[in-house]
């Protein structure tokens, strides 16, 4: 079976802190149903997790002269965060998109990405 990783790059993290235990009972609920139609396609969910907000991160890139710099949170440019993300199994990519179609209930943005292998 091919790997991807189905991510969330653009949960508002301000929405998302403020969510009720109903709200955010719903996004769980949701992404059991994205599992489930999965399941039913011949998938599977294999790993993933949801991220902490972004002021917890810290952001690693090499500067002048190849050193490592260490900066809290990530880049003031970034255009998106990635609030969580999910590993599956799936031998039809037209399948996983078809399951993935739920998780716009909760997450205004869904991405797909092919795992490489090395």
């Amino acid at each position: 079976m091919t790997e991807y990783v189905v991510m969330f790059p653009a949960d508002n993290e301000e929405e998302r802190a403020s969510r009720t235990p109903a709200e955010r009972q719903a996004v769980f609920a949701t992404d059991a149903e994205f599992g489930r139609l999965l399941e039913a396609r011949g998938g599977a969910v294999t790993g993933g997790a949801g991220l902490t907000l972004s002021g917890q991160a810290r952001t690693l890139t090499r500067g002048p002269r190849s050193e490592v710099l260490v900066t809290e949170g990530p880049y003031a440019e970034s255009a998106e965060q990635l609030s969580g993300f999910f590993v599956v199994s799936c031998d039809e990519y037209d399948a996983l998109v078809e399951a993935a179609r739920v998780l716009t209930w909760a997450h205004p943005v869904v991405e797909i990405r092919p795992v490489q292998e090395f």
